[in-house]
């Protein structure tokens, strides 16, 4: 019995990554620091790390109605427009902006072989609890 045990569980760990590897969207998007600003009454700063698998995305979206985001690419290289902007591919190093009530049409890992991530740090209303909203 214990041996039966002890083949499903590790028959179950083996198969945690492919699974997490099928989700939509292959990304992890992990708050890194949320700090009010003391001297921006009704503001804060977030810290937001977005890490795609490869071939990862995320769908189409506008952040908070107050958000102005400095994006960053760590890692890897990142497939994005914003607006009416052409799709522009982003390196390691390399940044962009989105002005309150910018459109994200795309946001992707332009790699299908290697993960990317990025940093995206928003300032924004303090009072503001949901800084991405999906299109419908």
């Amino acid at each position: 019995m214990l041996r039966i045990l002890m083949t499903a569980a590790i028959a179950t760990s083996l198969a945690v990554p492919a699974l997490a590897a099928d989700q939509p969207y292959r990304a992890k998007i992990t708050v890194v620091f949320d700090h009010v600003l003391p001297n921006v009454p009704g503001k804060s700063l977030r810290g937001v790390v977005v890490e795609y698998g490869p071939g990862g995305s995320n769908p189409s979206h506008t952040h908070a109605k107050s958000a102005f985001i400095y994006a960053t690419v760590l890692e890897g290289s990142i497939k994005s427009a914003v607006n009416d902007s052409k799709p522009r591919i982003y390196k390691a190093g390399e940044h962009w902006i989105e002005s309150p009530g910018d459109h994200h049409k795309i946001s992707a890992n332009a790699s299908e072989t290697q993960p990317a991530k990025l940093l995206a740090v928003f300032v924004v209303d303090t009072k503001e609890t949901e800084l991405t909203t999906p299109d419908k």
